[in-house]
């Protein structure tokens, strides 16, 4: 049985590795086609750029809005659409139209892709994923041709408002609008407050969507208190609320003081058009990529500030990638175990299995190894003029899926933008493949034998 489960995890982690690299290359090739093109593109700019919107992350070497036609653009937007909800729910989505049976080893390969503990209602959270996704989406095109329909009229209104409404919730950041993403709204309360929320709410992930509103419907029946509204959450839906809210207030705060006088970014706003700039780039750090302030010039400090929270990114489950924000809140509770001196990691009343602290370590030992090992191949490659800053940020835009630029992409090398679609394609698919190939894998000796147990010196 093991065995047999270890082939399915195994060709789940192949499943998703080709399917993602195939829509890559299928995208390069058609974004490379003269009718995707209003001029001469290079192939390694297409190739680029279809890794950016099937990994949903946003860098760009080549200006979406002037470079590619109205089919460009659909064809853009269905590789946005595909790295938002993966290749497994397009495979279910697909299934599902053609009223396909879903077999029980398709079921398993689900459940292995979004790394669920049990079998039961696979099928109907997908189905459900897929819906909430193009609900949430069509209001946020609503909202957005509040803006864009007045601004640019009807037709081209609306095409703005779903291509942005879409990339907005992928968490991709890309833009038709011109060279300078949403800078030109960053007083805009409707695009802003807009954008946030689709960010937000898809970078919070779909079990947590389920949860809530599961326990919402129990409360608007009067089934249960409304003060019980948070404690009968699940832990996982608890900590992601907790710790989305925490690094958001944190990442505003650090933002807004850091660069509260900078000419540069919001140092020439009022009080709250600064807040608001500075909520909007605490929230698109995580893993969004529109930008309403320029991201070369913020300060070297907000710059690390920026790069830690984009290598943390959203919660587990959703469009966002980083290492997952119940990993680190995990490994944090983790530590302060250990430092209290305490047996059982332990948070909400409830105990953390080992096995979930030993595959989140895993999964930040190894996203930090090929974060180090692009920082490392990107120094190397480019001239010594190129600011470190400039590559730490570039590096953990691509590594956490997230697609802020501190304007360096268009000007590295190819072989420097060659390291960062490697980066962006580790990203979108690293913490979930690593933890799906590694994740409560049984080690053949412990199934015989235990060795003798050896302490040894560490710090």
């Amino acid at each position: 049985m093991h065995e047999h489960k270890k082939n399915i995890r195994w060709n789940t982690m192949q499943l998703l590795t080709l399917g993602f690299l195939g829509v890559i290359l299928l995208g390069g090739i058609l974004l490379w086609l003269p009718i995707c093109n209003e001029k001469p593109l290079a192939f390694a700019d297409a190739l680029f750029t279809s890794t950016t919107a099937v990994c949903v992350t946003g860098l760009v070497t080549i200006t979406p809005a002037v470079q590619f036609t109205l089919v460009g653009k659909v064809i853009l937007l269905l590789l946005i659409q595909i790295g938002g909800l993966g290749v497994i729910a397009c495979a279910t989505a697909f299934f599902l139209i053609l009223k396909k049976k879903i077999t029980v080893r398709e079921r398993v390969v689900i459940q292995e892709s979004y790394n669920m503990d049990r079998l039961g209602g696979m099928v109907g959270m997908v189905r459900r994923a897929i819906i909430g996704t193009l609900v949430v989406e069509a209001a946020g095109a609503v909202l957005y041709a509040v803006q864009f329909i007045p601004e640019f009229g009807v037709a081209k209104g609306i095409w703005y408002s779903v291509f942005h409404a879409v990339s907005a919730f992928c968490n991709a950041g890309i833009d038709i609008l011109g060279d300078t993403s949403l800078m030109e709204y960053v007083t805009n309360p409707v695009i802003n407050i807009t954008t946030m929320l689709l960010i937000i709410l898809s970078g919070i992930g779909f079990t947590v969507w389920t949860d809530v509103i599961t326990n919402s419907k129990k409360i608007f029946k009067k089934e249960v208190p409304r003060k019980w509204w948070f404690t009968r959450l699940a832990l996982h839906s608890k900590i992601a609320i907790v710790t989305t809210a925490v690094l958001l207030v944190s990442g505003t705060v650090a933002v807004l003081g850091m660069e509260y006088n900078n000419p540069e970014t919001i140092g020439n706003m009022s009080i709250g058009e600064k807040v608001m700039a500075s909520m909007f780039q605490s929230v698109t750090t995580r893993t969004a990529g529109f930008a309403t302030i320029s991201q070369g010039g913020l300060y070297t400090e907000s710059k690390l500030i920026c790069c830690i929270l984009m290598f943390i990114g959203g919660s587990p489950g959703g469009t966002a990638g980083g290492v997952k924000t119940t990993t680190v809140a995990m490994l944090v509770i983790a530590c302060i175990t250990f430092v209290r001196g305490g047996r059982d990691t332990e948070c909400f009343g409830r105990r953390i299995d080992n096995a979930n602290i030993r595959t989140g370590f895993f999964v930040v030992l190894v996203a930090f190894a090929a974060f180090l090992a692009g920082v490392t191949a990107i120094t190397v490659i480019e001239p010594e003029d190129v600011p470190f800053i400039g590559i730490l940020y570039e590096a953990s835009s691509a590594i956490g899926t997230v697609g802020l630029t501190a304007d360096l992409t268009p000007h590295l090398s190819r072989a420097s933008q060659a390291v960062i679609m490697a980066m962006m394609y580790l990203g979108r698919l690293g913490p979930i493949t690593l933890a799906l190939l590694f994740g409560g894998k049984v080690h053949p000796r412990d199934k015989i034998r235990r060795l003798p147990k050896r302490r040894i010196m560490v710090g």
